[in-house]
């Protein structure tokens, strides 16, 4: 049976830092419309972001991926940029942590002083094509080995499946 819990990325462009809240799912399905919002607001100049999670119901790889994808541009910039995750939940810091991305981005423990009200425009839905969603997943992945070395033995199956996939369209 499908899951039926909505998801949408809602976003406050003109903050500083630019907001993210996640509201329901933060996954495969909907990951590209965030790594394509992210790298326009890098493309305009934008370097600090938050995430809020308080409404995030679950999270898959790929989407700590892009997230680790873009910790990883943001160390690129000049001045360093940044990514601050907020209010994101026992269970969210437990896989967080896991994959090592507590030492690539800010986890925040509840004291910075955030403001989360204007976050009102949802991220246009993106619907790639299989091929597409099999090379943002791989990059994902890929990204995550960046981010923590001993991630390879956690995703070498689904590396070497998404390489293939990809290699062979």
């Amino acid at each position: 049976m499908p899951d039926s819990t909505p998801y949408v990325y809602l976003v406050d462009a003109y903050s500083d830092p630019v907001v993210v809240r996640i509201e329901g799912r933060a996954c495969f399905q909907n990951s590209t419309g965030l790594r394509d919002f992210v790298g326009e607001m890098l493309r305009q100049g934008r370097q600090r972001f938050v995430v809020d999670f308080q409404n995030c119901t679950s999270m898959d790889s790929t989407f700590l991926g892009v997230l680790a994808g873009v910790a990883l541009e943001l160390k690129k910039t000049n001045p360093p940029g940044s990514i601050v995750l907020a209010r994101v939940g026992v269970r969210n810091l437990e896989l967080i942590r896991n994959l090592g991305l507590h030492r690539l981005l800010t986890v925040d423990a509840g004291d910075m002083p955030m403001s989360f009200g204007k976050c009102e425009t949802a991220l246009a839905a993106s619907n790639p094509g299989e091929l597409d969603r099999a090379k943002l997943a791989l990059e994902s992945h890929e990204h995550l080995v960046a981010a923590d070395e001993s991630n390879r033995a956690k995703f070498q199956d689904v590396l070497s499946f998404l390489k293939n996939r990809v290699e062979q369209s």
